[in-house]
C-alpha cells in the first residue's frame, strides 16, 4: 500500500503539538512555583526586569519566557522587548480564585508521569497503586484542579439542581463529604451555609490533616469536622446530604461503598454524585476531553481501584448507565442526572 504524505505528516504535526505540550507542562508547575505568572500579571516586564521582581536567574528566566510565548500563554510585544498576560490568561495561569485556573492541572500531570514505570510494570501484573502511593504532586494538583471547577459550579449550579436539598443546606443540615481529600468541596459549601454541619471523610490521612489547616486557615472549624475514613466505614447516620466529588470510580468496591452512603443517609436524604463527563460508549468519548480523562483513568484511576478489596475498576469514563447500576445494585430506587458541564456529570441519588 502507498503510504498517504499528508496523513504522514499530519499525524507528525499532531505529535509536534503533543510533545511541546508534554514538556510545556513542567514549565507550568515552575512558572507557578516561582510566581513568574503572578508577576507577569502586574504589568509588562523584560525577562531581566521579572528575574529582579521574583528573584530568579535572568538566564533561566529568559527561555522559560521564549518557551511560553512561543505557546501562547504569555504574550510577546517585539517592539519592546517585554513580556506579559492578557487579561484571560492571568485568569487562567495567575489567579488562583478563578473558576479557570490551569496550572494545578499540570502539577496533577507531572505527579502522575512519575509513577509509569511502576504503572508499566503494573500493565505485566495487574497489582495496583493507592492514592496516597503518589508523590505529592498528585495530591497538590488535585486540589489545585478540582478546585477551580468547584468554584465555578458547585454553589452556583450543581447544589441548586438537586430537589430541596439547598433549602435544607440554608436551614442546617448534616453532610458528609466523603473522599473529601484536602477539603475544598467541604470547605466551599461549609462556607456558604454556616447553619449546616459538615463532616469530610478520607482514607488518606496526610488530605484530612491539609483539610483541618484549612478549614482553621479560613475560620471555618466551628462548622466542620475531618476524619479519617474509608468510605465504607465512615461514622454517623442520618445524613440530610451526602456529597462524592469525583472519586466513585476510584473505590475498589464502589456498590459496597453505595450501601453504607444508604445506610448512613436521612429516609428523606440525598447522595450527590459528581463523576467525569462520560458517554456511555467508548466510540462517543474519542475526544480531546475523553482523551484526557482516559490517561489519568490509566495511571491513577484503575490502579487505585485495584489496591483495594473488590478492585471494580470502574475507570474515569463508567458512563451513566453503569453508574446507574452501581447505584440502583445498592438499593438506591431513584438516580437522575441533575446537571453537567463539558468536564462532570452530576447525578442525583434518592432512597
Amino acid at each position: 500500500m502507498a503510504m498517504d504524505m499528508d496523513k504522514l505528516n499530519a499525524f507528525v504535526g499532531r505529535f509536534v503539538a503533543d510533545f511541546g505540550a508534554a514538556a510545556h507542562a513542567g514549565m507550568v508547575v515552575i512558572g507557578e512555583k516561582l510566581g513568574l505568572y503572578k508577576a507577569l500579571a502586574e504589568k509588562p516586564v523584560t525577562s531581566a526586569e521579572l528575574a529582579s521582581k521574583t528573584k530568579t536567574d535572568e538566564r533561566y528566566v529568559r527561555e522559560w519566557l521564549a518557551s511560553q510565548a512561543a505557546g501562547g500563554y504569555v504574550t510577546y510585544n517585539e517592539k519592546t522587548q517585554q513580556f506579559s498576560l492578557t487579561e484571560e490568561q492571568a485568569f487562567a495561569m495567575a489567579d488562583e480564585d478563578s473558576p479557570a485556573y490551569l496550572p494545578g492541572a499540570f502539577e496533577l500531570a507531572l505527579g502522575s508521569l512519575a509513577a509509569v514505570p511502576r504503572i508499566t510494570e503494573s500493565f505485566r501484573t495487574g497489582a495496583g497503586m493507592g492514592w496516597n502511593e503518589h508523590n505529592e504532586g498528585v495530591i497538590r494538583g488535585c486540589e489545585k484542579f478540582f478546585r477551580s471547577g468547584y468554584i465555578a459550579n458547585l454553589l452556583s449550579s450543581w447544589i441548586p439542581s438537586l430537589d430541596g436539598v439547598q433549602q435544607k443546606l440554608e436551614s442546617g443540615a448534616k453532610v458528609a463529604d466523603v473522599g473529601c481529600g484536602k477539603g475544598v468541596s467541604t470547605l466551599l459549601m461549609a462556607k456558604a451555609f454556616p447553619k449546616s454541619q459538615f463532616f469530610g471523610f478520607d482514607y488518606h490521612d496526610l488530605s484530612i490533616k491539609g483539610a483541618e489547616q484549612a478549614a482553621k486557615k479560613q475560620e471555618l472549624t466551628d462548622n466542620t469536622n475531618f476524619k479519617v475514613a474509608k468510605a465504607k466505614e465512615y461514622p454517623g447516620k442520618d445524613y440530610d446530604l451526602v456529597t462524592v466529588f469525583d472519586c466513585l470510580h476510584d473505590m475498589g468496591d464502589p456498590v459496597g461503598a453505595a450501601r453504607h452512603i444508604l445506610e448512613s443517609l436521612h429516609k428523606d436524604g440525598t447522595w450527590m454524585i459528581v463523576e467525569p463527563f462520560a458517554n456511555d460508549d467508548l466510540k462517543d468519548n474519542l475526544n480531546p476531553v475523553g482523551r484526557v480523562y482516559y490517561s489519568f483513568s490509566t495511571l491513577l484511576c484503575t490502579p487505585c481501584s485495584r489496591s483495594q478489596e473488590v478492585g471494580l475498576c470502574l475507570g474515569a469514563q463508567a458512563g451513566e448507565a453503569r453508574l446507574r447500576e452501581v447505584v440502583n445494585s445498592a438499593g438506591f430506587t431513584r438516580f437522575r442526572r441533575a446537571a453537567e458541564t463539558p468536564f462532570n456529570i452530576v447525578y442525583e441519588a434518592r432512597p
